[in-house]
């Protein structure tokens, strides 16, 4: 039975060499490209049958990969998320699996283990790189609440509260005092340093 593998990756010489890595395989066929998260959806209604397996990148423009996934979980629960990416964080790794991704490995994993991470999260199973597991128990949960991760995230490309506070309909002031709880927690002096401090940790993704 032939798995079909669509590829959600911002990087074009990325997903080619994925695209080559996994036609090798007799099982596998790539059967879309993507190149960015607000995208997969899309893709996969647009595949006919849908994809059995989305590899999925996660630093994207329109959306990113944890993100997308929780999207495309919700509108087609059949289609299996694997995360593939360049940065094994161990905050990325929880986030993922809240998203509802059955897998996470990095982008350098050998081509035969990638493709048996495809063949297995395909067959209802989960696919975690064991050094990130062990990293992200040793790290614990993300300090941060959803809502300041939220602030935080909107905040990383270095804008002002007000356009913080528009970008997640708060208050300029509710802003501010959850900025001044991300810097506490992260034990930033400056927002740019916690925004730094939360990106390295995969707690919000890089913009």
């Amino acid at each position: 039975m032939t798995i079909r593998v669509l590829l959600a990756d911002d990087q074009a010489l990325v997903r080619g060499a994925l695209a080559a890595l996994l036609t090798l395989e007799s099982d596998l066929e790539v059967v879309g490209q993507v190149g960015r998260g607000d995208e997969v959806v899309a893709a996969c209604r647009a595949c006919t049958p849908p994809p059995d397996v989305v590899l999925m990148d996660v630093e994207m423009p329109g959306m990113d990969g944890l993100a997308a996934t929780a999207e495309l979980r919700r509108a087609m629960p059949a289609v299996k998320v694997l995360i593939v990416t360049t940065f094994g964080r161990p905050g990325f790794l929880k986030r993922a699996m809240s998203s509802g991704a059955a897998g996470f490995v990095v982008k350098d994993t050998p081509a035969d283990e990638l493709a048996a991470a495809v063949r297995r999260v395909a067959a209802g199973l989960r696919v975690v790189d064991p050094a990130l597991a062990a990293d992200s128990l040793v790290l614990g949960d993300s300090p941060l609440t959803p809502r300041e991760a939220e602030v935080l995230q909107a905040a990383a490309d270095g804008a002002t509260v007000a356009v913080i506070a528009g970008r997640v309909h708060l208050s300029e002031g509710t802003v501010r005092n959850h900025l001044s709880a991300v810097m506490g927690k992260t034990g930033a002096g400056t927002r740019a340093e916690a925004v730094r401090v939360a990106i390295a940790n995969g707690w919000i993704v890089a913009t």
